[in-house]
């Protein structure tokens, strides 16, 4: 059965975005209250009662009693709003219920066991669809449904047709699958990653002779075949650059010739 909270909540004669932003700034939330032709009404409730009201519950399949001006209304929450980054509840739906009407209603479905191909063949749980849409009476409105999912090998589903919800009317499609258990997932396998090309050489650098320089190898050719240059008078070679004369020693107790 689903669980009844009461929640107390005041009317909100202004509205519009800045009059709502400082009902949030004041520590309430804005909200509305609708259904069985009544026109909407802008209430205003309590951040901190909302949230402890929530605590621990199914919002979408619990029952707010409202208490408003004195007067309680059953109710249902409708939709939720919140900070798209802080937790806080920016806005709240209410529809209003009677206990002797039916109402249309989604609930949470809850997977119950370890599956066969789980525990087994280390299949992979997966569920594909978290919530139902029924039609109930509000006292017949379950918390949550629960679905035993521990027969289940691999490649075995359960559908929405496996549900069995009392005193109540599934709206959703019978065929549409609620969860399944796959194979196990296959490690992925890094693909070797292919050697580094070999360096491509750099091109010789090409210098430009200066003049008086000798092209490498021209000189070692010379000195293999080559005579070396004779002077003036058969006298003997003048030194190359670079190279030392040789020191002629004169006889000792001789006169020069």
């Amino acid at each position: 059965m689903a669980q009844i909270v009461s929640l107390a909540a005041s009317p909100r004669t202004t509205t519009g975005k800045g009059a709502a932003r400082q009902t949030r700034f004041r520590g309430k939330v804005p909200a509305v209250i609708y259904g069985h032709g009544r026109e909407t009404q802008s209430l205003e409730v309590e951040a901190k009662a909302l949230e402890k009201a929530l605590t621990g519950v199914e919002p979408a399949s619990t029952i707010i009693e409202l208490a408003v001006d004195g007067m309680k209304t059953r109710t249902l929450i409708r939709e939720i709003q919140r900070h798209p980054i802080r937790p806080d509840i920016i806005h709240v739906d209410f529809y209003e219920i009677h206990a002797e009407e039916k109402v249309k209603l989604k609930v949470p479905v809850h997977l119950v066991g370890n599956p066969d191909g789980v525990r087994n063949a280390g299949g992979v749980l997966d569920q594909v669809t978290r919530e139902v849409e029924i039609e109930v009476m509000p006292d017949n409105i379950p918390d949550r449904v629960e679905l035993d999912v521990t027969a289940l090998k691999i490649g075995d589903s359960l559908h929405v047709r496996d549900l069995h919800i009392a005193n109540a009317t599934i709206l959703t499609l019978a065929d549409l699958t609620i969860a399944t258990v796959v194979p196990p997932r296959a490690e992925e396998v890094t693909a070797p990653v292919p050697e580094a090309a070999a360096e491509v050489a750099e091109p010789e650098l090409i210098r430009k002779v200066r003049e008086g320089e000798e092209v490498e190898g021209e000189g070692a050719a010379a000195g293999e075949g080559g005579a070396k240059p004779e002077t003036k008078g058969g006298g003997a070679a003048t030194p190359a650059k670079g190279e030392k004369a040789e020191k002629v020693e004169k006889p000792k107790g001789g006169k020069e010739s």
